[in-house]
């Protein structure tokens, strides 16, 4: 039985191989409309979610398969006090897969150790985020048609932003990538990813608080929120929120062929008016969140795939 806690839990093959049944999907949806017929993907959230947790419903049930879970801890048994350890091996009888979201980094681990069925990790706190990863990478081998000699501004809140985490541990698997840090001081990225990933790993990289000046190098421009619940005080983030935000004025200084990703959901990073522009491809990267969860459930619950 295999789980997804983190990126590296897929070795390279196993990575193309999803997202190779990904873009398949893409192409024809209605022919894994039966494949999980009889299965049911419970769906624990315990903070709060709309595409993730949606995303993993749709995905479910395009293939025939049954949900069931909690959208909030406040309406499970967690607010009684019951531990994670208890509440998978709970689930554990109810369905055949589950896709856990948790505000304590770690927690689907746990789960992971106790479950009798595959746990995915659907977000720990400001960890990992590896259902999101395989979105992004979806989307940008879609748009750019590689994974390969690319450079990847990540801007916004680089600190708490688990997407940027999963995103930069997957990006660095793959040649000559390069990566432009675009955060407040406050904001960069942890000192642990910096240390064990980027200088580990001889990767290029710059950390700046210059979106304008960077825009010309970048094939991708991965864009994200300042995340209040991540701040201990609204000072800090009423200070920080509105540190970069990404108008159409701006895209002047960018490549024709950038492409602008989020993870969503959007408060104001990115202007309304460039919803427009063809390098604006962050709703097609929620669509792609099906695909690529759709695959992930298919090969976690080792159902026949059909060729």
């Amino acid at each position: 039985m295999r789980h997804l806690i983190s990126p590296q839990d897929l070795s390279l093959e196993e990575l193309e191989e999803l997202l190779t049944l990904g873009q398949d999907i893409m192409k024809d949806q209605s022919k894994y409309a039966h494949v999980c017929d009889g299965k049911k993907l419970a769906t624990l959230f315990y903070e709060p979610s709309t595409r993730t947790r949606l995303s993993f419903e749709a995905a479910m049930i395009n293939m025939g398969g049954q949900v069931l879970g909690f959208s909030e801890a406040s309406s499970s048994s967690a607010s009684k006090g019951e531990s994670v350890a208890d509440t998978i091996r709970v689930i554990s009888c109810y369905a055949d897969i589950c896709a856990m979201r948790h505000p304590k980094e770690g927690a689907p681990t746990v789960a992971a150790m106790h479950s009798s069925i595959p746990v995915i990790n659907a977000g720990d706190g400001g960890h990992n985020h590896p259902t999101q990863t395989l979105t992004d990478l979806l989307t940008i081998k879609t748009e750019t048609g590689r994974l390969d000699n690319l450079t990847i501004g990540m801007c916004g809140d680089l600190k708490f932003g688990r997407t940027v985490h999963s995103l930069i541990n997957a990006m660095v698997r793959f040649p000559n990538v390069k990566f432009v840090l675009i955060s407040p001081e406050e904001l960069r990225i942890p000192s642990y990813l910096r240390r064990e990933v980027l200088d580990a790993g001889n990767i290029e990289y710059i950390e700046t608080d210059k979106l304008e000046e960077n825009m010309p190098k970048l094939d991708i421009l991965y864009m994200t929120r300042v995340q209040r619940e991540r701040f201990f005080n609204e000072e800090d983030y009423i200070r920080l929120k509105d540190s970069f935000i990404l108008t159409k004025d701006k895209l002047q200084y960018a490549k024709k062929d950038m492409y602008i990703l989020h993870p969503l959901p959007r408060v104001n990073e990115i202007s309304t008016d460039v919803d427009d522009d063809p390098r604006a491809v962050y709703f097609k990267q929620v669509q792609n969140g099906v695909y690529m969860r759709m695959a992930l459930i298919m090969k976690l619950l080792e159902v026949d795939i059909p060729c």
